[in-house]
C-alpha cells in the first residue's frame, strides 16, 4: 500500500470518525450516570442545523459551536426531564427524541438547503505535521478533531481520576449506594445528560461546519446510531471509544477510496458498508460477551431511581 493511498485513507479515517467521536464521548457519559439515551441522531441533527444556521447568519464559527451545544442541552433536557424526574421509559423517550429532533431540523432547514457558509479549516502544528506519515493525519487538522483528541483525555481523567467521576459512575452502577453516601442521584445524573447533549451537539455541528460543510436534509445519515452501538462497543471507555471511532471512521475512508480508485461496485453497497460493519460488530460483541457486566456497562443503566421510594 503506497503512502499516496495510504495516508488520504488515514485522513479521511481521522476525519470521518470525528462527529462519532463528539457523540460516542457524550452518550458514554450519560450512560455512566445511568440514563440511556438513544435520541442521539435527533440531538445530532438538531445540533448541526443550529451550528450551520447561526454560523451562516452571524459568519461566526465559535457562535455556531455555542449554537449546537446549547441547542444539544436543551434537547437533552427534555429527555433528563422525562427520564430522571418523572420516570418515563427511556428507549420511548429517546426515540421519540429522534423522531422530533430529525423532524424539526429538516423543517426549520429547508431555506439553508444548499447554501455555502463558514467552514473550520485546517491547522498544522508546526513541526509536528512534518512527522512522516502521521504528522500529515494527526497534525494538519481542523480545530475540532484537535478538541476532540482533546476530549478524550479530559473525559477519561474525568470519570476516573476524579472524586466527581467517582461519584458519576456510582450514580450509574448503585444510585442506591450513591444516595446514601450523599451524593444527589438526581443532579448527577440531569447533569450528565445535559453535558452530554453538548458533546453529541458539537458532534452534529462537526458535519456541518467541517466534514460536509453544508446543510442538507437528513444530514446524520444515521450515525447516532451507530454512535449508540459504538457506546457498547467501547465498554463505556473514552480511551476505547476513541478506536472505536477510528475503525468506523477507517471503514468509511475505504469506501471514499475505492469510489476513487473506479473499482466496480455498486455505489449503494459502498454506502452500505459502514454500517453492514456496525452490525457485524454488535453481533459479534453479544456472541462473545453473554452477559451486560461482561461488557462494563453501568449495573443501574436504563433503571429509574426514586428517592423517595427508598425512604
Amino acid at each position: 500500500m503506497t503512502l499516496s493511498f495510504l495516508i488520504p485513507l488515514l485522513d479521511v479515517t481521522i476525519r470521518a470518525g470525528t462527529s462519532l467521536l463528539f457523540a460516542v464521548l457524550g452518550e458514554t457519559i450519560s450512560e455512566r450516570a445511568g440514563v440511556l439515551n438513544l435520541g442521539i441522531e435527533g440531538i445530532m441533527i438538531v445540533g448541526a442545523f443550529a451550528g450551520f444556521a447561526t454560523a451562516y447568519e452571524s459568519g461566526s464559527l465559535v457562535l455556531g459551536l455555542i449554537a449546537a451545544m446549547i441547542a444539544g442541552a436543551l434537547l437533552s433536557l427534555i429527555h433528563a426531564f422525562l427520564s430522571v424526574t418523572v420516570g418515563a421509559n427511556q428507549v420511548i423517550s429517546g426515540v421519540a427524541l429522534v423522531a422530533f429532533g430529525t423532524g424539526l431540523a429538516n423543517l426549520l432547514g429547508r431555506p439553508y438547503i444548499g447554501k455555502l457558509g463558514p467552514k473550520f479549516s485546517r491547522v498544522a502544528i508546526p513541526l509536528l505535521n512534518k512527522i512522516p506519515v502521521i504528522g500529515k493525519v494527526l497534525f494538519d487538522q481542523d480545530p475540532m478533531i484537535y478538541m476532540s483528541f482533546i476530549l478524550v483525555i479530559i473525559i477519561y481523567l474525568f470519570l476516573y481520576k476524579t472524586k466527581y467521576g467517582l461519584q458519576l459512575r456510582a450514580t450509574g452502577e448503585d444510585p442506591q449506594s450513591a444516595d446514601a453516601m450523599g451524593v444527589n442521584v438526581g443532579k448527577v445524573r440531569y447533569l450528565a445528560v445535559i453535558i452530554g447533549g453538548m458533546l453529541i451537539g458539537l458532534g452534529g455541528a462537526h458535519l456541518s461546519l467541517s466534514y460536509v460543510a453544508g446543510w442538507q436534509d437528513s444530514l446524520t445519515a444515521g450515525r447516532g446510531w451507530v454512535a449508540v452501538a459504538l457506546v457498547i462497543f467501547s465498554s463505556w471507555n473514552p480511551k476505547r471509544a476513541f478506536l472505536a471511532c477510528l475503525i468506523f471512521g477507517g471503514i468509511e475512508g475505504i469506501q471514499f477510496r475505492l469510489q476513487a480508485t473506479g473499482i466496480a461496485l455498486p455505489t449503494y453497497f459502498l454506502r452500505m458498508l459502514p454500517y453492514i460493519s456496525t452490525i457485524l460488530v454488535m453481533w459479534f460483541v453479544h456472541l462473545s460477551s453473554g452477559t451486560k457486566k461482561k461488557l462494563g456497562a453501568p449495573g443501574a443503566l436504563n433503571k429509574f431511581f426514586d428517592r423517595e421510594s427508598q425512604a
